[in-house]
């Protein structure tokens, strides 16, 4: 039995702050994400299976992650919600797309926010086995299954 990893990128904007951070990231500021998901499995080997030969569609995967995460997170606000506690006013009111998420929103947090949807809607066939986040050019966190 051969093991294949499958990966597939992703692209979306996003924005976020950091409550009560010390440094520049505190300030509502943008991001250009980038996500890569890494899935593995074994190839369908069914003779009549449509999906012969794969461990998953290329387009499945797409619209998994799609409809999970880009979909939800794309040109959003992400703050924490002890953060929006403490804004005046309502927050809901002077953003279209506002996520508030039970922890802070840094990369880190995020990549392990997304690794449990993801484990949640794949297909039972196959494992989430890595996902990647790059958040500036520079930066990104990484997240193993194997590590977990």
């Amino acid at each position: 039995m051969t093991v294949i990893r499958v990966t597939k990128s992703f692209s979306f904007e996003m924005a976020h702050a950091l409550w009560n951070y010390d440094g520049p990231c505190r300030h509502i500021h943008g991001h250009s994400y980038k996500l890569w998901v890494t899935v593995k499995g074994v190839p369908e080997r069914g003779n009549s299976d449509p999906k012969k030969g794969m461990v998953i569609d290329f387009g499945d995967l797409k619209k998994i992650v799609y409809r999970n995460i880009v979909s939800r997170f794309d040109h959003a606000l992400i703050i924490s919600e002890e953060s929006r506690q403490e804004i005046t006013g309502n927050a809901e009111q002077l953003f279209d797309k506002l996520e508030v998420l039970s922890f802070q929103p840094t990369s880190e947090n995020l990549i392990l926010y997304f690794a449990s949807i993801l484990k949640e809607n794949i297909p039972g066939n196959i494992t989430l086995a890595k996902l990647k986040l790059q958040e500036t050019e520079t930066s990104y966190v990484e997240w193993y299954m194997e590590d977990n």
